[in-house]
């Protein structure tokens, strides 16, 4: 499995055939925007509700309303044009999705609180249903029935409040866990810096994690205990790439150079800028204003976050491990009583793992060592095999007999399924480290804790056995910088070869 040539980075997205990474530039000046995706992400599962709701009230209206009248109506409406009921049903929906995108109910759930996201999906409902009705009177559809009209509005009410109350107690739960949360540095330790700093750690809806201070020029002396202040403007680049800052917000005045500096840097980083609006000297004109809880923002740079991909790679990650873990139950129960028969200790080795942004998990996989292998590893580091960071030993005496043989078809990794389906790692990605191999690393390296880890990813199925650690480096960097679900498939299938033909160790 190893791969000689595949060294540089550039060479392993060829070889690989990503089909070439498109420039951050052009993606930004692309009319199907990261914004415009995840809008019509969401249309489409508007889309869907309404298309539901529809069914059901048509469904209800027919089986429970008996009376003459009622009657009479059915048979009118049964009898109307399909085309016409059509053309109102799509007339109601491109209403309902044109006044929830001019009330920003496809915009990020941080920018509104719990009930006033409820209040503009209710009103945004009523809104296209007043345009429906308006609709009905002006076309003169007498054959539409008005009990469907209104029981499509109500059901359509109900179901988006729901899907938005489940998907915000989801995300919810996943940034009380740490999970998705966006790590900010703050410029300037005065007034603005600590009352922003505060008003982000006591709204939990933000989700937003601070990691520190940033003196900004000039303004040396002002606040902040000196234990929350990482450092200079000078040195906020390596500072948000060591804590995998993912936005910087400007709460004090800087020359207007240094922040258009500051701002070409963070592009280039990936890392989004924002600064108060009565600091930005005309930086942003026409910019709109994002409120952050009550603080109003100028975003100056907003870099592209595939949150649509991002959301189906979890589906699938959910959908997959699940299937996977009711398939597999047998073997699985299979293996845990081979492991536990094999050698005395406990079935699972359980190890705290540096997840996506350096956040520590707890990773499973099948018990393949004695028990007390971690005291002995002092005595075997002689025989390390991988360079630098790495440590692996093929023939390690520490290992038991079943537990080379789960290596050998990796069968160790299955319990880790059960880590995708808790959203600490995916099937596809980077190793997970251990806390003492990152240490080691430099500041390039931690770009591979961008990502969540993976079960598997690129490098185990193309340089297993390549000891360097500036090859694996490179393959996980190759990977996140030209990620895709495409990728993600082609990395599931070439894993099955590598799996029987056991070339683990």
């Amino acid at each position: 499995m190893s791969s000689p040539e595949f060294v540089p980075r550039l060479h392993a997205a060829e070889r690989f055939h990503f089909g070439g990474s498109r420039t951050v530039d052009r993606v930004r000046s692309s009319f199907w925007s990261q914004p415009a995706r995840v809008a019509v992400f969401w249309a489409l599962c508007d889309i869907f509700c309404v298309l539901v709701a529809t069914a059901a009230a048509i469904r209800i209206y027919l089986g429970n309303f008996t009376s003459d009248a009622s009657v009479f109506e059915t048979q009118s409406m049964l009898s109307a044009s399909p085309w016409l009921s059509l053309f109102y049903l799509c007339w109601f929906i491109l209403s309902l999705i044109l006044v929830s995108r001019r009330m920003h109910l496809y915009a990020p759930i941080q920018l509104r609180n719990t009930l006033h996201d409820q209040r503009l999906t209710i009103q945004a409902c009523f809104t296209a249903g007043l345009l429906l009705s308006g609709a009905l009177y002006l076309g003169r559809g007498q054959e539409i029935s008005r009990g469907v009209v209104i029981l499509t509005i109500a059901f359509t009410a109900m179901l988006l409040t729901t899907r938005r109350l489940i998907w915000r107690a989801i995300v919810y739960r996943r940034y009380d866990r740490g999970i998705e949360t966006r790590n900010i540095l703050v410029v300037g330790t005065g007034r603005v810096g600590q009352a922003l700093r505060h008003h982000i750690d006591s709204i939990r809806h933000l989700g937003f994690s601070f990691k520190g201070f940033v003196r900004a020029p000039g303004y040396e002396s002002e606040g902040a205990a000196s234990a929350d202040v990482l450092g200079t403007i000078d040195e906020v680049l390596g500072l948000a790439r060591k804590h995998f800052v993912d936005e910087i917000f400007l709460t004090a005045p800087c020359e207007r150079m240094v922040v258009k500096r500051l701002v070409q840097q963070a592009r280039e980083a990936g890392v989004d800028v924002r600064v108060v609006p009565d600091l930005y000297d005309g930086l942003a004109w026409n910019a709109p204003i994002e409120y952050i809880g009550q603080f109003p923002t100028i975003p100056l740079h907003r870099g592209e976050v595939p949150m649509v991909r991002k959301v189906l790679k979890r589906m699938l990650d959910i959908a997959v491990s699940s299937v996977a873990l009711v398939l597999l139950s047998p073997v699985l129960l299979a293996l845990a009583i081979a492991v536990r028969v094999d050698s005395q200790g406990p079935i699972f080795y359980k190890s705290d793992r540096m997840g996506k942004k350096a956040r520590v998990f707890r990773c499973l996989k099948f018990r393949t060592m004695v028990p007390d292998a971690e005291k002995r590893k002092a005595d075997v580091l002689h025989m390390n095999e991988r360079d630098t960071v790495l440590f692996k030993i093929t023939n390690d005496p520490r290992i038991t007999r079943v537990g080379r043989f789960l290596r050998k078809y990796s069968l160790d990794e299955l319990p880790q399924l059960f880590n995708v389906l808790r959203g600490d790692m995916s099937l596809v990605g980077p190793r997970p480290p251990i806390a003492s191999e990152v240490k080691r690393y430099e500041l390039n390296h931690l770009r591979r804790l961008d990502v969540l880890p993976g079960i598997t990813g690129l490098w185990q199925v193309q340089a297993r056995q390549d000891p360097s650690f500036d090859s694996y480096i490179s393959l996980d960097t190759a990977y996140i910088e030209n990620w895709s679900l495409w990728l993600d498939a082609k990395i599931l299938v070439r894993t099955i070869g590598v799996v029987i033909s056991g070339t683990g160790t």
